[in-house]
């Protein structure tokens, strides 16, 4: 069992940035991969970024792809994602999520873990 708890969202003029940080309990982390989701108003969750257990393999969404960084830091369980020149388009609730899976898995419905969630709510 893995607990992730997001933190670091907030109000945001367009152009600035945030770093939203997702903290996992255990002594297991470094066994999953993990990624960032995101959910706005009214759409469907969405894929943002992954990264495998090793940081050795990331992939982004296309729609974030220059502007966010994803990273982790092993020996602090906890997994990182920098946005910067955020739009009104990027206000959401950002997830961490954790896989279990090998490989890198960007499917909504194949993580394994996730967190309650952070709002960050980007102003024009």
């Amino acid at each position: 069992q893995v607990q992730l708890v997001e933190s670091g969202g907030g109000l945001v003029q367009a152009g600035g940035s945030l770093r939203l940080s997702c903290a996992a309990s255990g002594r297991t982390f470094n066994t999953y991969s993990m990624g960032w989701f995101r959910q706005a108003p009214e759409k469907e969750r969405e894929f943002v970024a992954v990264i495998s257990r090793s940081a050795g393999r990331i992939y982004y969404a296309n729609s974030v792809k220059g502007r966010f960084t994803i990273s982790r830091d092993n020996a602090k369980n906890t997994v990182y994602l920098q946005m910067n020149s955020l739009t009104p388009e990027d206000t959401a609730v950002y997830y961490c999520a954790a896989n279990r899976q090998p490989y890198l898995n960007i499917g909504v419905t194949n993580q394994d873990y996730w967190g309650q969630g952070t709002q960050v709510t980007v102003s024009s």
